[in-house]
């Protein structure tokens, strides 16, 4: 569980149990325009993608990798993640980071893949879409979306 002190003295992190940190949807979004190394990991579903919308890393000349931590309709965890991961970003030095709905899965994710080898693993606090709001409904309150990030739907 190794923190890379570029990413922890450089950007606004809070300290997790298991992987390099937690960063807001803003900081991440500030880590993915200033290295070009790092990589946003969007483990959320396929359903997700399809129906809630992606991050769009357009203009930063990236896309998000699409790894399901769980696996829709099921949501059973999906045991092929860390190899799956594994051969699409090789590097485990590269800074990592990762995004779901809320930032539980993507909590998760950063841990097993900080278990796996990877140096720099940060989840993206409040996730995609952030917590309910006084509505019970998601998108307002926090997350890539009330931030004002640029996302699609596809």
């Amino acid at each position: 569980m190794s923190n890379d002190s570029t990413i922890a003295g450089t950007y606004a992190t809070s300290p997790a149990s298991g992987y390099a940190g937690d960063v807001t949807p803003a900081t991440a979004w500030k880590i993915l325009s200033e290295r070009s190394d790092a990589a946003l990991i969007d483990v959320r579903t396929r359903a997700e993608w399809n129906y809630v919308g992606l991050p769009d890393l357009e203009t930063l000349a990236k896309k998000p990798t699409l790894i399901e931590w769980q696996t829709f309709p099921t949501m059973q965890l999906n045991s092929n993640f860390v190899a799956t991961l594994s051969s699409a970003l090789p590097d485990k030095g590269v800074p990592l980071l990762f995004l779901c709905r809320s930032g539980a899965r993507s909590a998760a994710a950063a841990k097993a893949m900080t278990a796996a080898g990877y140096s720099t693993c940060i989840n993206v606090a409040d996730g995609f879409e952030g917590p309910l709001d006084a509505k019970a409904r998601r998108g307002g309150a926090g997350g890539w979306k009330a931030a004002g990030l640029p996302w699609r739907q596809t």
